[in-house]
């Protein structure tokens, strides 16, 4: 017989954004942390650059405001994101009281500057801000009493009203009463029920053929949050970090902001002539953000028919380098290249979710008991492309706004849920089908829905994404499920969603360039999909 689990909140994924809030729940209440893999292996402990914050003098949160919406083409929700940037110093000084070992000079906090930023506010721990900050986070938590971690646990999908004996077809989804998730090691579904229920899952970024984000990120909490009712934005900017290390024996190695913030210049390779080529692009060089320099080095390499363009930092000092940037130093030389002598070779690869599940500013989703934090959300905050480092502030700032609105919030009755309903049988042939429509997914959505885009790209990718739907449905219906079915599952209905919302807008802002609509609308407006009633 299947476990049935209940609990005050679930919290569904270990990053930033889940240990966060169940940290600042479990003195009150009975949380559980639901996690695929191990505690440590989404994208918050990969993270390298750091933490924007307005800390040092002649800052404000106005500059902070105003790179932000800049950044975010004019698509940037204010109230968003002055709520982020107003309690991003308080979120360090959390941080802080925890013990994270952020890097210091004098004594004091040493704030870097990354692309896009006018002012050093970027709170770091050398060049693994991600891993120090996780490190601490997880330790903390798994010796926290009221915190149970379920590790090798996969969403299966939300229980909402839909689910529940008697519903009728047409009513609506009002409210969410917990999840089904699979026991990846005991191969069996359980049922999880919580009055409150957190989605922290992250991004999506595996829905690509190259990225720098972590096998995990394939997209669970957009996906299951759809399929529950909840509305999605934003869905077709996704960023692709201009500087992914490219090298045959490495993958999804991130070459961090910090670097090009620190002085590093791209440049073409030595037989064409070694040209720092980003002053052609834009007057802030290797300084504007993360969208521009990306397309940049996309132009760049079709243009002569390029794999990589090149990093090069080797005009600081070695002591420089080893001070700020001792892991990628050490990866780099671990492969036989010397940063202290030679550039980085580099490639763009997709990085960040800039839309999700939309929530207001206390992670309220559209379903009553649901909530969803970090990558995941669509917020406004980051509106068609993300400021740099304004992603792990926005995972802390917002699940504090959730942990109090779940503190205050009226506690409904558990309903009779169902058990998960396991008479299916295994397919044989599953994961030869799996592999193959995962491959296929990856490499069509690099092509056709990749940093530059066109209707008729979009087109092609909308054709296949149906044909792969419709294959994906069939097994689900039928046959016993697998992570790796419900991965997919997951990155085919995320890729549906980036398509629909690319194919939505007629223009090119931000981090969503289409050569058929080149030219900027004069307002800017966001992309909100609604899910058919169910």
């Amino acid at each position: 017989m299947s476990a049935h689990h209940s609990f005050d909140v679930l919290i569904i994924g270990s990053g930033l954004a889940g240990l966060t809030a169940a940290l600042k729940l479990a003195p009150t209440h009975r949380v559980a942390v639901v996690t695929k893999r191990g505690i440590s292996d989404g994208s918050s402990n990969w993270a390298q650059g750091g933490i924007a914050a307005v800390l040092a003098e002649g800052d404000s949160y106005a500059s902070h405001v105003d790179d932000t919406l800049v950044a975010g083409a004019g698509l940037c929700d204010l109230e968003a994101t002055q709520f982020t940037v107003e309690n991003a110093p308080g979120a360090i000084a959390w941080l802080q009281e925890l013990g994270v070992p952020f890097s210091t000079e004098n004594g004091e906090l040493h704030l870097t500057r990354e692309g896009g930023h006018t002012h050093r506010r970027i709170v770091h721990a050398t060049d693994a801000t991600g891993a120090a900050v996780h490190t601490t986070l997880s330790k903390l938590a798994r010796a926290t009493p009221g915190i149970t971690f379920f590790e090798n646990h996969m969403l299966v999908d939300l229980i909402t009203d839909a689910k529940l004996p008697g519903h009728k077809a047409g009513n609506g989804s009002v409210r969410c009463h917990g999840a089904y998730v699979l026991d990846v090691d005991r191969d069996d579904v359980e049922t999880f029920s919580a009055p409150h229920t957190i989605l922290a899952t992250g991004g999506a970024g595996k829905v690509y053929l190259y990225t720098t984000n972590p096998d995990t990120a394939t997209g669970d909490g957009i996906a299951a949050g759809w399929r529950a009712g909840c509305r999605v934005g934003n869905m077709e900017f996704i960023q692709f970090h201009p500087t992914c290390l490219y090298h045959p024996n490495v993958k999804n190695f991130l070459i961090t902001e910090a670097v090009r913030g620190e002085g590093g210049q791209l440049k073409l390779p030595p037989h064409l002539g070694g040209h720092r080529f980003m002053h052609d692009h834009d007057p802030r060089a290797e300084l504007a953000p993360r969208d521009i320099v990306a397309r940049a080095i996309d132009y760049e390499m079709k243009r002569h028919g390029l794999d990589c363009v090149h990093l090069d930092i080797s005009h600081q000092s070695p002591e420089f380098l080893k001070e700020h940037f001792p892991n990628i130093l050490a990866r780099c030389a671990e492969l036989g290249i010397d940063i202290t002598k030679e550039p980085i070779p580099v490639v763009p690869a997709a990085h960040y979710t800039c839309g999700g599940v939309v929530t207001d500013l206390e992670g309220h989703t559209d379903l009553e008991g649901l909530y969803a934090v970090g990558e995941t959300t669509c917020t406004g905050l980051h509106g068609a492309n993300r400021l740099a480092s304004n992603s792990l502030v926005e995972c802390m700032v917002f699940a504090q706004a959730a942990v109090k609105a779940i503190q205050t919030a009226a506690v409904a009755a558990s309903p009779d849920i169902p058990l998960w309903d396991d008479s299916r049988v295994t397919d044989a042939d599953e994961q030869v089908v799996i592999s193959h429509n995962w491959d296929e997914l990856r490499r069509f959505m690099w092509d056709y829905v990749g940093i530059v885009r066109t209707n008729k790209r979009l087109e092609r990718a909308a054709h296949r994404i149906t044909l792969l739907q419709r294959e994906i449905h069939e097994f689900y219906a039928q046959f016993h499920v697998t992570r790796d079915l419900l991965e997919l599952r997951n990155l085919v209905q995320v890729a549906d969603l980036i398509v629909m919302s690319a194919m939505l807008r007629h223009e090119s802002r931000g981090l969503h360039f289409s050569r058929d609509y080149p030219d900027l609308l004069p307002e800017a407006k966001p992309t909100i999909l609604v899910p058919p009633a169910r």
